[in-house]
């Protein structure tokens, strides 16, 4: 295990290049808040692709890449005389203090649930959870820009941490249930694609509902399914051109031959 010496070591020599890279190369030069915010994107799915592959390597190195990326953008905090790179890990730490009174004051935790409800309830008291109207909100927090189905999750998340939530998963999968009849019904119906696209939307809700009660991450779901997809696909691409075949020549059943090849090539 690295020493807390070390540690500081390897960030000082990360805090030297940025500073290196920031008064020397042209490009590190020119970099804004703006021109960087579709970088850190890129790099935050990176992250998230090697933690879905498990791929440990991956995994560092992309973290390094976020990393470089907090400090750039303190770099140019400071270069603005708005903030640097210690007010950033103490404006962190402070929080952090704050919303675990469990370790460090005397609010006593049964669970981690009840952590999850202290937080929300410390954050309710901070400005942030101000909303624009004037009023104090639990779901302030959540940020406009996060994809659909994680903005679903946290969304949740936030509003059971406040009580607001259902007591089982039997009732959730109801909802689901409910959900899907009345999307069913406006397809039915000939309904404008308006009102189809609402009840698709309170479908996927639902069903990242169920999924948060059932532990599972939706997101994460998904992408695995994805990334199954793909595989599947490629190989069907892969063994058929090797057949001399054309896609878009094949029937679906042919296809579905290939399909089924690749399935059982991973059992």
């Amino acid at each position: 295990m690295t020493s807390i010496e070390a540690k500081k070591e390897a960030f000082g020599r990360m805090l030297t290049i940025m500073d290196e890279l920031r008064e020397q190369c042209p490009w590190d030069k020119k970099q804004t808040f703006e021109s960087l915010r579709h970088l850190t994107i890129e790099e935050t799915y990176e992250l998230a692709d090697a933690i879905l592959d498990k791929n440990m390597q991956g995994i560092k190195k992309e973290l390094g890449d976020v990393l470089l990326h907090i400090v750039f953008y303190a770099r140019i905090g400071s270069e603005t005389g708005d903030f640097d790179i210690a007010d950033v890990i103490h404006t962190e730490c402070d929080k952090l203090v704050s919303r675990h009174p469990h370790i460090y004051g005397d609010v006593k935790v049964e669970n981690e649930q009840q952590v999850k409800e202290n937080w929300e309830k410390i954050k309710l008291k901070e400005k942030d959870s101000i909303t624009a109207e004037g009023f104090r909100s639990v779901l302030a927090g959540v940020p406009v820009s996060l994809p659909a189905m994680v903005k679903s999750s946290r969304i949740q998340e936030k509003a059971r941490a406040v009580g607001f939530d259902w007591e089982q998963p039997e009732q959730v999968w109801e909802k689901v249930e409910e959900e899907m009849q009345e999307l069913k019904h406006e397809v039915d119906n000939g309904q404008p694609l308006s009102k189809i696209e609402d009840e698709f939307g309170d479908v996927f809700f639902a069903l990242v509902n169920y999924a948060r009660f059932l532990g599972v991450n939706p997101e994460d779901a998904l992408e695995r399914t994805n990334k199954k997809f793909i595989r599947r696909f490629q190989f069907l691409e892969r063994e058929s051109q090797k057949d001399g075949r054309v896609l878009s020549e094949m029937t679906l059943a042919e296809m579905d031959e290939y399909w089924n090849r690749a399935k059982k090539s991973e059992r």
